[in-house]
């Protein structure tokens, strides 16, 4: 079992930039994909971005290429959500969770371990 701690979230203007992590403890954090997700209020959750297992491969939502990309740092177990150019949109809830594999069209049902998320609120 992997346990997922998100952090960096917080209030900033449209335009801002944040990065948000998600470190991981617990099984071996490297053999995993991992993904972002979000969920706005009366919204269902649904994918920001994932990266796959070493790294190679990553996935982006139409709504964040350009703007979001992820990274991960194996030697500290945590995986980053850079986000620049923040719009109001972007608000919600952020999280993360592992995957054993990074399918070609990610989904949530596919990832497990959820962190508990952290708040992302852009102000216009």
């Amino acid at each position: 079992q992997v346990q997922l701690v998100e952090s960096g979230g917080g209030l900033v203007q449209a335009g801002d930039s944040l990065r948000l992590s998600c470190a991981a403890s617990g099984r071996t954090f490297s053999l995993y994909a991992a993904g972002w997700f979000r969920q706005a209020p009366g919204k269902e959750r649904e994918i920001v971005g994932a990266i796959s297992e070493t790294g190679g491969r990553t996935y982006y939502a139409d709504s964040v290429k350009g703007r979001f990309s992820i990274s991960r740092d194996s030697a500290k177990d945590t995986v980053y959500l850079q986000m620049n150019s923040l719009k109001p949109e972007d608000t919600a809830v952020y999280y993360c969770a592992v995957s054993a594999y990074l399918q070609r069209d990610p989904r949530p049902s596919q990832f497990g371990s959820w962190g508990q998320g952290t708040q992302v609120t852009v102000s216009s």
